[in-house]
């Protein structure tokens, strides 16, 4: 059986990025360590092709980035920890920002291909199948990040959206309340889905009512969240806590509260997805469901670089477990107000 890098890192009792280092002469790393992965290598007679094909200038040491919205908190913080994880290797990130739109993204795509970048990930919702296909028959690797299409038949780190939509309402619910509102993105998306259908489930394992007028759907823009949120909370009946699919949402919802007179947490729970830095900043800070970002950056940088090693047989979906981060917008709800 071949030699892969991980068969070098675990002999080495090293990273599998401390490994890529020295092969790639990158990064600091004592005389001690070298040599003995150098001492490895030799011994496990490791032939890493990444060094091979760089030499007749196949490699470029890039890897492209399509993710939709720069500006979005939660985009900036994965493109951060992807290329915090691209320099350990010894790789250049190009990112690319399409702004939700499918040609803009077909744009970068052709770019990229046109750059010869090594890999790409996609963390946007992609129109983009043909290209995508037409890549992955010229052996070009590809994955997928925080957005999971599950006919696309490429690697894909993902955080687990049922179980955190569940966390999510499960907490409002512990906290007596039983008149519960959500907010969502579009629903196409996999992770909108799935937290929708959680707070269904929830919501009927605990025999509460379903308000259809509270399943709200938007263009998971602040704005929209403000604009949705107000219709629902200037009725006499309306929510006590709303769940929102993402940190921007929820902040439309402060938003209308504070237009309304309505207090968080006293008036009105919030809970939050993705605990972007906007959760730790707003006041009260947003109880939210946080995605382990730093760690999907990490495995998704892995399955890349295992694809372009050679070292797959057969292509991954990872999930990640979400924490519910309990901070000051969530409150017991007392029943006789």
């Amino acid at each position: 059986m071949k030699t892969t890098i991980y068969d070098v890192a675990e002999k080495a009792g090293v990273s599998i990025s401390t490994v890529s280092r020295v092969i790639n002469n990158t990064g600091r790393i004592s005389d001690k360590t070298r040599k003995k992965v150098l001492e490895v290598i030799e011994a496990l007679e490791y032939q890493p092709s990444l060094v091979a094909t760089a030499l007749t200038g196949k490699r470029t040491g890039t890897i492209g980035l399509i993710i939709p919205d720069v500006a979005n908190p939660f985009f900036a913080e994965i493109a951060r920890r992807i290329e915090d994880q691209c320099r350990e290797i010894g790789f250049s990130l190009l990112i690319c920002n399409t702004e939700n739109n499918p040609d803009t993204e077909e744009m970068y795509l052709d770019l990229l291909k046109q750059k010869s970048v090594d890999g790409i990930i996609i963390g946007t919702i992609s129109r983009n199948q043909y290209v995508i296909e037409e890549y992955l028959q010229e052996k070009l690797p590809v994955a997928r990040i925080a957005y999971d299409q599950p006919d696309w038949r490429i690697d894909a780190v993902l955080v687990d959206y049922f179980l955190g939509g569940h966390q999510a309402v499960s907490h409002l619910v512990q906290l007596g309340h039983k008149k519960l509102a959500i907010m969502t993105g579009n629903r196409s998306h996999a992770g909108n889905k799935l937290c929708y259908e959680a707070f269904r489930q929830v919501i009927a394992e605990n025999g509460l009512a379903l308000r259809e007028e509270w399943l709200i759907e938007t263009d998971s823009t602040m704005e929209d969240g403000r604009q949705k949120a107000l219709e629902i909370l200037s009725s006499s009946d309306r929510p006590t806590a709303i769940f929102a699919s993402c940190d921007s949402l929820a902040i439309g919802v402060y938003q209308a509260a504070k237009t309304i007179g309505l207090r968080i947490p006293e008036d009105l729970s919030v809970v939050g997805f993705n605990n972007t830095i906007l959760a730790a900043v707003v006041d009260p800070p947003l109880t939210s469901i946080a995605q382990p970002i730093q760690e999907m950056g990490r495995q998704v940088v892995e399955l890349l670089m295992r694809e372009m090693e050679g070292e797959k047989a057969v292509k991954q979906r990872v999930f990640l477990a979400p924490e519910l981060i309990v901070r000051g917008s969530t409150k017991k709800w007392e029943s006789a107000r």
